[in-house]
């Protein structure tokens, strides 16, 4: 009797901690650089992210190579020689929703969040704004913001500088199924 109560303590716990976050597999990240002699975008659809309706809390993972080019020469020099993505595999966000979000409450909130973005090895505090928008069945997010390469040590050879801009603008967008 004892073990069943201590196993129905822990499976409604584990419940309780379920209902608490929103995971998304659904994630599209892309990033576009515009400089001067050629214009560089790229989209992953692999990605993850989780945030915790109580806390506000927000996690983002992504595997750098896992980035589509339209050249695939592009593709390996972003791996080998910018991202060094052998080295530093993957990208990641930690932070906060900092504006309060009802994710009971159908609507569209505009929300400020800040946290630690991960990139190439080097962690920079981020603060910019998302869109959240809550349906019966579905949570989106999404967010648009500016990586100035140099504050994550990615190196620009000056012999492609005209290629590469010194700033990256980052889209994502993520859909999590709703528990409700």
């Amino acid at each position: 009797m004892k073990k069943l109560l201590i196993t129905l303590i822990l499976v409604s716990a584990f419940a309780a901690a379920q209902a608490q976050m929103l995971i998304s597999k659904d994630v599209t990240t892309s990033f576009f650089s515009k400089a001067p002699m050629e214009d560089i975008d790229a989209t992953s659809k692999t990605a993850a992210s989780g945030i915790n309706v109580k806390t506000g809390e927000v996690i983002f993972k992504i595997n750098n190579n896992s980035f589509q080019f339209k050249k695939k020469l592009m593709q390996e020099h972003f791996n080998e020689n910018y991202m060094e993505s052998d080295t530093y595999p993957v990208s990641e966000f930690k932070g906060k929703i900092i504006d309060p979000v009802d994710f009971s409450k159908p609507g569209t909130y505009t929300v400020a969040v800040k946290g630690n973005l991960q990139i190439h090895g080097v962690t920079k505090t981020y603060q910019t704004q998302a869109k959240i928008t809550v349906t019966a069945n579905t949570v989106t997010a999404s967010t648009a913001f500016k990586v100035k390469l140099e504050d994550h040590k990615i190196k620009i050879p000056t012999i492609v500088i005209a290629k590469i801009a010194e700033v990256v603008d980052v889209k994502i967008n993520a859909v999590y199924p709703s528990k409700n």
